[in-house]
């Protein structure tokens, strides 16, 4: 990097040298299967999901107290995502009632400080975006007027 550039910080660098880009996959391209990754990956239920799962094995019902809002058909469509995109692995114990469990993989975990990343920009931003949408609400989203264009803006 230049002397004119940020350095990065310690996650950023951790995903920098966990990158290594496989040939002949260009999520710009539209039939690239990549994007059905990016789906996953960029889904909050996953984020969370995984963010819970990072440091310990957990039981469905302690996922679904833990994740607020989360329904229990969501929980069961995201958790069946995960598993089949081998970020996390499903354990059924023999018991009256079955007793399952999920637990990150290490495909999985490949992805958390990347995700941990989005998870905690979002909480640290949270202010400054309800305050953009506030604004941009009270103009209707309407695109702002030239400056010195004696324009103004009337409401209907």
């Amino acid at each position: 990097m230049t002397n004119d550039t940020k350095q990065p910080n310690a996650i950023q660098t951790q995903a920098i040298q966990g990158l290594q880009i496989a040939h002949g996959w260009n999520a710009y391209q539209a039939a690239c299967p990549t994007r059905l990754m990016l789906n996953r990956i960029a889904d909050k239920w996953t984020v969370l999901v995984l963010g819970l799962l990072e440091s310990e094995t957990k039981r469905f019902s302690t996922l679904q107290q833990e994740i607020g809002g989360i329904s229990q058909k969501m929980l069961t469509q995201t958790l069946r995502g995960l598993e089949r995109d081998g970020l996390i692995a499903r354990q059924v114990y023999p018991t009256v009632p079955p007793r399952v469990e999920y637990t990150i993989t290490a495909l999985g975990s490949t992805l958390v400080g990347l995700l941990a990343a989005l998870r905690v920009w979002s909480e640290t931003h949270m202010a400054a975006v309800l305050e953009a949408q506030r604004r941009y609400d009270a103009n209707e989203g309407a695109p702002a007027l030239p400056m010195g264009s004696g324009l103004r803006r009337v409401r209907f």
